[in-house]
């Protein structure tokens, strides 16, 4: 088994090669001077269960050719089996039609990995499970939920938890997460625009009054619906509001609205290399997820069990 990775993020892969007690492939994943992609591998792979660990988060476009690229390098050096570990599979947000004559981003990526040359697929929390479909390769979609409900439990034992869901489409994460908490009761937050251009109206559904609220979301972009969703959740009483969510995109300034909203603490994982801007926030914390990739990595190896982690 050999580990590769690009640049997208760097310190997620040294630290499941370190869980793996492997070192990375020596490999260059650089640019010309016109920003082409150029990955050239330094050792032999031929006949090798290879794993590429790339993120495909900011710059999305520039990672997604990085993890083709090394692919590509991959199945032309004779490789025996090349799985794809997609920590943040970018795109997954465009799953299905919105409007006429707009595409279906999700699937487009999904045959671009594939015909690079990919036997396999690992992902953490995609958007929508659906996608997996899209491939016509195995694919495993792992969940944070474990590692977050193991965080929870070590840091708000005793406290009178309530899950939260931050909208309707959330709602199965949230009830996982739930049922690892030892049947937490569940709430959801219903919002809706009455018109165009006016600020969202936001309903709670269930009694979070006194209750210590635990959002939970697979992905924080702009930070609008969290941060909106808390101030609801505190006006309808909630005792204090705190958020975990998978990935940490974090575009724009997403960061300082969450330093600036009634949130408590934001809870990301490491499937993205987090924005410098991270680093000087008060509210955000980082958790690992180098110990759940690198056991299914471990296990897919082995040709033991992936859905056993979860059970």
């Amino acid at each position: 088994m050999k580990l590769l990775t690009g640049n997208a993020n760097i310190g997620l892969a040294t630290a499941i090669a370190g869980y793996l007690d492997l070192e990375l492939t020596q490999a260059s994943v650089r640019r010309f001077a016109d920003e082409e992609v150029f990955v050239e591998i330094h050792e032999n792979v031929r006949g090798e269960d290879v794993f590429v660990i790339q993120s495909t988060g900011f710059p999305a476009n520039d990672n997604l050719m990085e993890l083709l690229i090394c692919i590509d390098a991959l199945k032309r050096s004779s490789a025996r089996r090349i799985t794809a570990v997609v920590p943040y599979f970018g795109y997954a947000r465009q799953d299905r039609k919105p409007g006429p004559r707009t595409p279906i981003s999700a699937k487009l990526v999904a045959n671009l990995i594939t015909v690079a040359g990919a036997d396999r697929v690992l992902s953490v929390d995609l958007h929508a499970g659906q996608i997996q479909g899209f491939f016509d390769i195995p694919t495993d979609n792992l969940y944070a939920a474990p590692v977050m409900s193991a965080d929870i439990k070590a840091r708000f034992a005793g406290r009178n938890i309530i899950v939260v869901s931050p909208d309707v489409g959330g709602v199965v994460r949230a009830r996982s997460l739930s049922k690892r908490l030892d049947n937490a009761p569940l709430a959801i937050v219903d919002k809706r625009r009455e018109r165009p251009g006016e600020s969202e109206v936001m309903n709670i559904i269930g009694d979070v009054a006194g209750r210590f609220c635990i959002l939970v979301d697979d992905i924080v972009d702009s930070a609008g619906t969290l941060c909106n969703a808390a101030a609801a959740l505190r006006a309808a009483g909630a005792e204090d509001v705190v958020a975990y969510v998978s990935h940490g995109v974090l575009s724009g300034g997403a960061v300082a609205r969450v330093d600036g909203s009634t949130l408590s603490e934001l809870v990301i994982t490491d499937s993205i290399m987090p924005p410098d801007a991270v680093a000087g926030s008060a509210k955000i914390r980082l958790l690992t997820i180098a110990p759940l990739l690198g056991e299914a990595i471990k296990r897919i190896a082995d040709e033991s069990s992936v859905s056993s982690l979860f059970d």
